[in-house]
């Protein structure tokens, strides 16, 4: 199973930032890189997560991400569509995949991962989306068809979690709502008691 609170993080540096708030699992999604640059990034973020004991999913790079060790990768649909997938298994990553609609989810199932992740589930804050919100109802639906964890995001706020969570939701995934809150940290810690019934911060 995954960590109920899921952070997406830009840079390896926010791992060391918010590790101390009980983060176990993020998605390192690096854009616009140049090769070079992008190799040391991953790796330093491969090697940061495994010193904190923190599960990293590398988002779309799947052959570097194998390269490097990593256990985890999330793909996109355009990603998946290109992605060999018998030759990812082989290499032993687990995957993530993005879903929109139910057409995706149908393509997203096919490739037997090991979550999906289904947004947006409200009004995003961080970019802009093509997709309509599909709000708790669409946690409910997705929950119906899908048998491994399951991953909301997209526009969450900290007070909408347990709903979230009763709707279906195994993990819930931020970026914003952490990464430019005042106190980063705090707001993860928050964040981390919210996704747990016992309110703990996730080290027991």
């Amino acid at each position: 199973m995954l960590d109920p609170f899921y952070l997406i993080v830009d840079h390896p540096r926010w791992l060391e930032t918010l590790a101390p708030a009980g983060l176990k699992l993020a998605q390192l999604r690096v854009k616009n890189m140049a090769p070079d640059d992008l190799r040391t990034t991953l790796a330093e973020g491969l090697s940061v997560a495994g010193r904190l004991g923190i599960t990293l999913v590398i988002n779309d790079h799947w052959e570097l991400a194998r390269d490097l060790g990593a256990q985890w990768v999330h793909l996109g649909q355009e990603d998946l569509a290109e992605t060999d997938l018998p030759a990812l298994r082989r290499a032993g990553l687990r995957l993530g995949v993005s879903t929109h609609t139910p057409e995706e989810l149908d393509l997203a199932l096919a490739a037997s991962p090991d979550y999906v992740a289904i947004g947006p589930v409200f009004p995003a804050r961080g970019k802009v989306v093509d997709y309509p919100p599909l709000g708790e109802e669409g946690i409910r639906l997705w929950r119906a068809r899908v048998s491994c964890p399951l991953v909301a995001i997209g526009g969450l706020r900290l007070e909408q979690a347990p709903a979230l969570r009763r709707a279906g939701a195994d993990s819930l995934c931020v970026i914003t709502d952490v990464l430019q809150n005042p106190d980063p940290q705090a707001r993860c810690a928050a964040w981390i008691r919210a996704t747990r019934p016992d309110g703990s911060d996730g080290d027991g």
